[in-house]
C-alpha cells in the first residue's frame, strides 16, 4: 500500500471532534455553511461575466476565511484544498487569469469538494477524501497565469490609486485593485508575513490584532467573523422548538374547550355578572393563544431560499451538459415555510427543474427553427396564498402533447383504448405522475420529463399538498405546487359520517357539493358521480374505515371533493359541522398506525375525533374497488 493510500484510509479522529471543542466546532460549522451558501451564488455570478474587483475580493475572502479557521481546528484536508483554491482566486483578482467556462468547471468542482468535506465534518467523519486530482487541476490553472501587466483586462479592473506615490517609490501593491474598505489582512502577502513570523495561518483569516485573535474561550477570530451581527440572534435546537410547538398545541386545545364552556355558560346564565367577565377572559385568551401560536410557528419558518439557492448551480450544470442556453428567473425567495416542509421540498423541486431543463427547453437550433429565442427561460416563483404556499415552475419549451402522452401510455399498456377515449386533456397530462412513465426518446443522465415524476407526487402527497400541470405544445409547461405552511396545526373541515365525527384537512378539500341519491352511479363496482364535465369517483368512509352505512334517510347527499397531487375523489358524508383549527396528535404507541387515519384531535367538549389521511383513504378506496 502506498503512503498516499495509507493516508486516505486513516480514520484517526480530528482534534476538533473532541468534546472540549464541541462549541467551537459547532460555531465553525454554522458560519462555514453560511459562507459556502453565499460563495455558491458569487461563483455563479462570476461565471456570468461580472468579474468586478469587489466580487473577486469577496470570493477570495470567503475561501481565505475557511482556510484560516479550518487550520486552527486542525482540519488538514479542508485547509489544503482551500489553500490551492485560494491561489487560483488570488491570481484571478490580480488580473493574472481570465475567467473561462473551463476554469469555472474546475473552480466549481473544488467548491463541491469543499462542501463534501464540510458534510463529513458535520457527520464527525474523519475518513479522508482523495484531494489530489482536484488540487492538480487547480495547480494546472495557476500555472497558466500571466503577469498582470500582460493582461488586457487589468487596466479596466484596476482601481485608481488612493494617493500619488513619492518619486522613486515602487509601484502600488496589488491591494489597489480592491475597494478602499477591503480588509488588508486578507492579502496573500499578509499571510506569508504571518507564517514567516511564526504565527499560525488560521490567525490571518480575520486577525486585526494579536489581542483579537482569540476570545475568552480560545475561539479563533475567524469563527467569530459575524460576532457583531450575531448578538441579536441565538441558535436553538429543533427539538426544543418541537416541544414548544407541542405545548402550544395543548394550549390551543385548552383554548377551544374554554371557548365552548364560556359559550355554554353564556347561553344558560346570560344575566349573571360573572358571565360577561368569563366571555371577556375567554376572548382575551383566544387572542393571546392565536398570537402565541403564530409566533411559535414563525420560529420554525425558514426562507424558501434555502431550497432556491441550489437551483442556479443545478441549471448551470444542466446547460453545460446539454449545450443549451437557459435564463433562470427566481421570484419570492424570501417566502417562508416550515422547516420540516423545506427539508422534504428539495427533491420534488429538483426533479421538476431537471426535467424542465433537459426535456422541456429545446436546443438552440430547435428553438430557432420554431421561431423562438435561442435562449430558453425557466421561471421558479413562490408566494403565500392564505395558509398555503404556492410554488410554480414554468418553462417556455416544447410543452407536452396530450396525444403523444396518450399514445405512449397505450404503448406501455398503462391504458385501455376505451379509457383513453374518455380521458380529458388534464387527466392525460397527469399520466406523467405514473411510476416509470416517460416520453424521452433516449435515456440520459438527466432523464426526460416523466422520469422521477412519481417521486414528485409521492413527496408532495406526504406533505399534504397538491400539484397541477398546465402545458401547451410549443408554448411550454407550468407546474403548480400548493403546500400548507405547517403540518402541526391545521385548518380542518368537520363532518359526520357513519355516526362518527371526522376531520378532513382543509388543504385537501377542493369543494363541497350536494347531489341527489339517484345521481350516484356505479361503474365496475365503483361509485361515481357526474361533476360538471368529468366523472368523479366517490367513496364512503364506512366502507373503507369500517362502521355503519352512510345515510340519514335524506334525499340529498353531501360529497366532499378532495385532491392530492393529481388525484381527485369525493367522500360521502352525512352532514357538515363546519371549519375548525385543530392540533394533530399521534395515536400513540398503543394504537400505533391505523390505515386511513393521520392522527387525532380533541374538540372543545373533550371528545376525541380522528383526522382522515386523504392520500391513504384514496389508496384504500381504490383497493376496495378492485376487490369489490
Amino acid at each position: 500500500m502506498s503512503e498516499h493510500e495509507s493516508a486516505l484510509q486513516s480514520d484517526k479522529p480530528f482534534p476538533a471532534f473532541d468534546h472540549e471543542m464541541a462549541e467551537i466546532l459547532e460555531s465553525f460549522i454554522v458560519e462555514t455553511r453560511e459562507i459556502l451558501e453565499n460563495l455558491a451564488q458569487d461563483l455563479l455570478t462570476l461565471e456570468k461575466g461580472s468579474a468586478t474587483p469587489e466580487l473577486l475580493n469577496s470570493i477570495f475572502r470567503a475561501v481565505h476565511t475557511i482556510k484560516g479557521t479550518s487550520s486552527f481546528l486542525g482540519l488538514e484536508q479542508m485547509t489544503e484544498l482551500a489553500h490551492s483554491f485560494e491561489d487560483v482566486l488570488n491570481k484571478l483578482r490580480r488580473g493574472e487569469l481570465v475567467v473561462t467556462p473551463e476554469k469555472m468547471d474546475v473552480i466549481l468542482a473544488a467548491y463541491d469538494l469543499l462542501k463534501e468535506l464540510m458534510a463529513k465534518i458535520e457527520a464527525r467523519d474523519s475518513r479522508k477524501l482523495d484531494l489530489q486530482p482536484i488540487i492538480a487541476r487547480l495547480k494546472g490553472i495557476a500555472l497558466t497565469a500571466q503577469p498582470a501587466s500582460a493582461s488586457p483586462a487589468t487596466p479596466k479592473q484596476a482601481a485608481p490609486p488612493v494617493s500619488t506615490p513619492e518619486a522613486g517609490a515602487p509601484p502600488p501593491p496589488v491591494e489597489a485593485v480592491a475597494p478602499p474598505d477591503a480588509p488588508k489582512e486578507i492579502e496573500a502577502t499578509a499571510e506569508h508575513e504571518h507564517a514567516a513570523a511564526g504565527v499560525p495561518s488560521s490567525a490571518s483569516a480575520e486577525m486585526k490584532s494579536p489581542e483579537q485573535s482569540e476570545d475568552k474561550k480560545g475561539q479563533p477570530a475567524g469563527v467569530q467573523s459575524t460576532r457583531g451581527t450575531a448578538d441579536s440572534t441565538i441558535r436553538v435546537d429543533v427539538t426544543r422548538l418541537d416541544t414548544l410547538m407541542n405545548l402550544v398545541g395543548e394550549l390551543v386545545l385548552g383554548r377551544n374547550r374554554l371557548t365552548q364552556i364560556a359559550n355554554t355558560v353564556a347561553e344558560e346564565h346570560e344575566d349573571l355578572p360573572v358571565t360577561k367577565g368569563l366571555l371577556d377572559t375567554s376572548a382575551q385568551i383566544d387572542f393571546i393563544t392565536t398570537e402565541l401560536q403564530m409566533a411559535v410557528m414563525k420560529t420554525r419558518m425558514v426562507p424558501i431560499a434555502k431550497v432556491f439557492n441550489k437551483i442556479p448551480r443545478l441549471v448551470r450544470d444542466l446547460c453545460r451538459e446539454t449545450k443549451k442556453e437557459i435564463d433562470l428567473i427566481m421570484e419570492g425567495e424570501e417566502t417562508e415555510l416550515d422547516k420540516t416542509i423545506i427539508e422534504e421540498l428539495s427533491d420534488p423541486l429538483v426533479h421538476i427543474i431537471r426535467n424542465a431543463a433537459d426535456h422541456g427547453v429545446e436546443s438552440p437550433a430547435e428553438r430557432a427553427a420554431a421561431g423562438k429565442s435561442p435562449k430558453g427561460t425557466v421561471r421558479v416563483a413562490a408566494q403565500h396564498e392564505g395558509n398555503h404556499i404556492v410554488i410554480t415552475v414554468q418553462d417556455d419549451g416544447r410543452g407536452m402533447d396530450p396525444e403523444k402522452l396518450k399514445a405512449k401510455a397505450l404503448e406501455k399498456g398503462m391504458l385501455s383504448e376505451s379509457d383513453a377515449r374518455e380521458m380529458t386533456a388534464k387527466e392525460i397530462l397527469n399520466l406523467i405522475f405514473a411510476p416509470g412513465f416517460s416520453t424521452a426518446a433516449k435515456v440520459t443522465n438527466i432523464s426526460g420529463r416523466g422520469v422521477g415524476m412519481d417521486v414528485v407526487r409521492t413527496n408532495i402527497t406526504k406533505l399534504k399538498g397538491t400539484v397541477e400541470i398546465d402545458s401547451q405544445p410549443g408554448v411550454g409547461s407550468k407546474f403548480i405546487i400548493k403546500l400548507p405552511l405547517t403540518l402541526a396545526i391545521i385548518q380542518a373541515l368537520l363532518v359526520k359520517a357513519c355516526g362518527e365525527i371526522y376531520c378532513i384537512p382543509l388543504s385537501a378539500v377542493l369543494e363541497v357539493v350536494r347531489v341527489k341519491d339517484d345521481e350516484i352511479s356505479t361503474i365496475n363496482g365503483l361509485e361515481v358521480v357526474r361533476l360538471r364535465d368529468s366523472v368523479l369517483p366517490i367513496t364512503r368512509i364506512g366502507r373503507v374505515l369500517g362502521g355503519t352505512k352512510n345515510g340519514d334517510g335524506s334525499e340529498w347527499t353531501y360529497i366532499v371533493v378532495v385532491g392530492l397531487a393529481a388525484q381527485r375523489m369525493g367522500i360521502v358524508v352525512d352532514s357538515m359541522l363546519g371549519q375548525k383549527e385543530v392540533v394533530i396528535k399521534s395515536l400513540g404507541g398503543y394504537l400505533g398506525t391505523v390505515e386511513g387515519i393521520a392522527g387525532s384531535t380533541i374538540l372543545g367538549d373533550g371528545q376525541v375525533i380522528m383526522i382522515v389521511d386523504v392520500g391513504e383513504l384514496m389508496r384504500l378506496s381504490a383497493q376496495a374497488a378492485v376487490h369489490a
